[in-house]
């Protein structure tokens, strides 16, 4: 595009005037605010799609504004972005602009200031020892610089790991988007406080098993030690975390350290819902960020977005969360991202997240932390509520009741793993779809298909379902007898025969009528697990000998079988 082409076309108070990124002066005085704040961020016109596609995969886009993009540059990235000659426009912002620190750990929650990173540690510590009965701290793992990135898991029962849907709130993967912060803790502190006293509360609390991450990226958070003063929205490294997931169109990126754990713990806890809480506008963006394409499901997620929307309206001041479509879009629509952990929880771990924005300025000032509570809270109350609706069931085997892992899809509706599986330990699932009539597909190794047609979804209910998946094998394919097993016997057509171990691999079968006469002579593979099925339904009524050879070692068996005279 032409260098300079938007010098005066925009004007904005405090910014920096639009220059070339050609001028020498600008690129070093770019430089120098990495070097010193450790990020800058700058501003260029939108370049069109395909150039936007390129920007997107190689640095960190922060959001789209009037056409304008604004970008975070790091000492990772200032270099890439330099080299490939943009127009740029360096936007300054006041230096720790509504950062209050907290006094004390008292005054930090009151939930009107910020902690510092020790404030913070003893905040979580106090959770879990003062409702030891409802709070268990946890970590996901550490940052780069050795810090706890903890998580909080609040349940009833909170030391036994119960069968209820796990859900997920995660805050502040970028270190400078601090209102989710203070936000995360708050939920937390109501959660506790109001267990025993309010039934919304009591009845999260008793059915779910609700885990809090309130700081996913503590080394951009507290760059400079205790306090927060110059937070980046990068790990210590100068990676944007929320680029960092795998991601099938950007498959070299570097995986960090806190993406790496964060991963382990997403798969250990496979969360039936979650949410990424972030700063820098106000909306509710879900699936897909990375394709232009809808997610199968893609009238759920935007149901469920503008629920939390329309509650947050009822409970703010005029203007507030209305970005976009009154407050909700999809990723894609908004503007393109590669490496988002909202597309990596929905489409790697069968989960279903959405990405939160809860105020236009990154850094949410200490006296505006309360209101945005006040306008949040009902909210993410509803949104841990829907985990509660949908299609609950377990699965299991018919003969024994165990539990039986296996997949579940809907036929000409899921796509790009949209399907979900059943707990390989308790069988149980939780479909979330939109209210209407729906057939499930159950599929698992071993099993013969199972499919329920019908199933009736009605909006805020819970639909439950008993799945029984009979075996393709009979219970005794899978014994290991001392010498082989026949049955049924006598039989009329097909006989199966179990074979010791000894006998399984590659096998020679030889049959013989009543007078000896050999009748039948092939090889053949026996496997663990699967019977051999012998064809008789050529032979005549009457008494006959079956010798098994295992061909490797010569072993042989031999034992008899009626055929039994067909009518």
């Amino acid at each position: 595009m032409t260098r300079c082409l938007l010098i005066g076309v925009f004007i904005f108070a405090f910014f920096e005037p639009w220059c070339c990124s050609q001028n020498a002066n600008n690129d070093q005085r770019l430089s120098d605010i990495i070097s010193k704040k450790g990020q800058a961020e700058v501003s260029i016109a939108y370049p069109g799609k395909k150039a936007f596609d390129h920007l997107t995969r190689n640095i960190s886009v922060s959001r789209i504004v009037n056409n304008e993009v604004h970008i975070i540059l790091s000492a990772l990235t200032a270099d890439w972005f330099i080299t490939e000659g943009f127009d740029y426009k360096i936007i300054e912002r006041i230096e720790g602009k509504g950062l209050v620190g907290a006094g004390s750990v008292i005054e930090a929650m009151e939930w009107e200031s910020y902690p510092t990173w020790n404030q913070y540690d003893s905040i979580m510590q106090y959770f879990a020892s003062n409702y030891a009965e409802l709070c268990r701290l946890d970590t996901i793992g550490t940052s780069i610089n050795g810090r706890l990135i903890f998580a909080l898991k609040i349940s009833d029962n909170v030391t036994a790991d119960e069968d209820e849907p796990c859900v997920f709130y995660s805050s502040t993967i970028h270190g400078d988007e601090t209102g989710g912060f203070v936000l995360m803790l708050r939920l937390a502190d109501y959660l506790l406080n109001n267990y025993g006293i309010d039934g919304r509360t009591k009845n999260l609390v008793d059915n779910l098993q609700i885990w809090i991450n309130p700081l996913a990226n503590p080394d951009g958070t507290y760059t400079d030690g205790d306090t927060i003063t110059s937070p980046t929205r990068a790990n210590a490294d100068g990676y944007d975390l929320n680029r960092n997931f795998p991601d099938p169109l950007t498959p070299n990126t570097v995986k960090q350290k806190e993406t790496v754990d964060m991963m382990k713990f997403l798969k250990k806890h496979r969360f039936v819902s979650s949410a990424n809480f972030h700063s820098g506008a106000e909306v509710v963006n879900y699936p897909w960020d990375r394709w232009e394409r809808y997610h199968a499901d893609n009238d759920w997620f935007y149901d469920i977005s503008r629920e939390y929307v329309d509650t947050v309206h009822e409970h703010s001041v005029a203007g507030y969360m209305t970005d976009l479509d009154n407050g909700v879009t999809n990723g894609y629509e908004w503007y393109p991202i590669y490496g988002g952990r909202q597309d990596y929880v929905t489409y790697e771990v069968q989960g279903r997240e959405v990405t939160i924005e809860l105020d236009d300025d990154y850094i949410t000032p200490a006296n505006e932390l309360a209101s945005l509570w006040e306008y949040n809270r009902s909210s993410l109350l509803g949104y841990f509520e829907n985990a509660l609706y949908g299609i609950h069931g377990r699965v299991e085997d018919s003969r024994s009741g165990k539990p039986v892992a296996a997949k579940i899809f809907i036929e000409d509706h899921d796509k790009d793993n949209s399907h979900i599986y059943s707990d390989t330990l308790t069988g149980s699932f939780i479909r979330l779809v939109e209210p209407g009539i729906w057939n499930l597909t159950f599929t698992a190794g071993g099993y013969h298909d199972t499919i329920i047609h019908n199933i009736t979804v009605n909006a805020r209910q819970r639909t439950d379902l008993q799945i029984q998946m009979v075996s393709i094998f009979n219970p005794v394919d899978t014994t290991n007898p001392p010498k082989p097993l026949l049955y049924p016997n006598p039989a009329t057509f097909l006989i199966k025969a179990v074979l010791p171990e000894s006998l399984r691999g590659s096998i020679n079968i030889k049959i013989y009528d009543s007078s000896g006469m050999k009748i039948s002579d092939y090889n053949t593979e026996a496997f663990t697990g699967i019977p051999v099925t012998l064809d008789i339904r050529s032979f005549p009524a009457g008494a006959y000998t079956v010798v098994f050879l295992k061909r490797s070692t010569g072993m042989s068996m031999r034992c008899r079988f009626i055929i039994a005279r067909r009518f």
